[in-house]
């Protein structure tokens, strides 16, 4: 593997962590995450915006930059979107990620990213940072082409891109190399699942049920199998892998985005023990 290039991904000042709002996940940020590590906190369809604004306000209060997801289908209307612009700005939140979510049927009238993205611009972008999503492998119900094209329709409204789970580096580079050939500039945070143990996410699942993260790996059956298959999923693999492509000057992935299921403790040991093997 190499080193210098991952090495940089794996940065405190580049890597994130995606954590679901649960009951015992500050505690787990606490006790593991550097506070310069961005900590992304996700929200759910069922329990609504609530828990993850609250773990975000209190996040941010012990210093970490946090990013919260505020999925466009689980605002009620414009009104809703202003009180949580606000909140958010009261707590020194500065980062967004927004993606169309999967409520369904929507909270409002806003059924996917971009009128939301729209309307963050016409209040004045209270956000400098504002995340969308990309999609590497084939989305279950959204052909390839049109999630291109939303990439290139958000771009005047968003700073970068993350990508969903990818465990085919292949897919991955050709990806990064076509929406760069499609014209889309905005950087990408390349999302990889953290060191997953089958028998926690399982228990994680059956606790929170329907996070996002979890969501999309119940719709995703083949990838679950990765995960629970002995040696089917190794996350230094991958990026071994996909390094030329990651690292390449002109795919502009200035980090990673790992997906964590809320197994804080092992993925920061995971990395810190990947960044020491490197630097060897």
């Amino acid at each position: 593997m190499g080193g210098d290039g991952l090495s940089r991904l794996l940065h405190n000042d580049n890597v994130r962590y995606e954590v679901l709002p649960a009951k015992a996940t500050e505690d787990k940020v606490l006790a593991h995450v550097p506070r310069d590590v961005v900590v992304t906190v996700t929200a759910s369809p069922v329990k609504g915006l609530e828990p993850t604004l609250d773990l975000a306000g209190r996040l941010a209060a012990h210093g970490y930059r946090v990013v919260p997801h505020v999925p466009a289908r689980l605002l009620r209307d414009d009104r809703h979107l202003k009180e949580v612009v606000d909140r958010l700005r009261e707590a020194g939140v500065d980062d967004v990620f927004v993606p169309a979510g999967d409520a369904d049927p929507p909270a409002g009238a806003y059924d996917g990213a971009l009128p939301v993205l729209r309307r963050l611009s016409e209040l004045g972008s209270p956000f400098p940072r504002v995340g969308v999503t990309g999609y590497p492998e084939s989305h279950p119900l959204i052909h390839d082409d049109v999630t291109v094209q939303a990439m290139w329709d958000k771009r005047e409204h968003a700073t970068y891109i993350v990508s969903n789970l990818c465990f085919d580096p292949r897919v991955l580079g050709e990806w990064v190399a076509r929406i760069r050939r499609r014209g889309v500039t905005l950087p990408v945070y390349v999302g990889v699942a953290g060191p997953v143990q089958r028998a926690k996410l399982l228990a994680m699942a059956t606790k929170i049920g329907v996070g996002e993260s979890t969501r999309f790996l119940t719709k995703h059956a083949s990838w679950f199998l990765r995960f629970a298959t002995p040696g089917g999923y190794s996350p230094e693999r991958l990026l071994e892998r996909a390094e030329p492509a990651l690292t390449a000057p002109a795919a502009d992935v200035p980090g990673l985005h790992l997906f964590t299921f809320n197994q804080i403790a092992e993925t920061e040991r995971w990395r810190r023990t990947l960044m020491d093997r490197l630097a060897a």
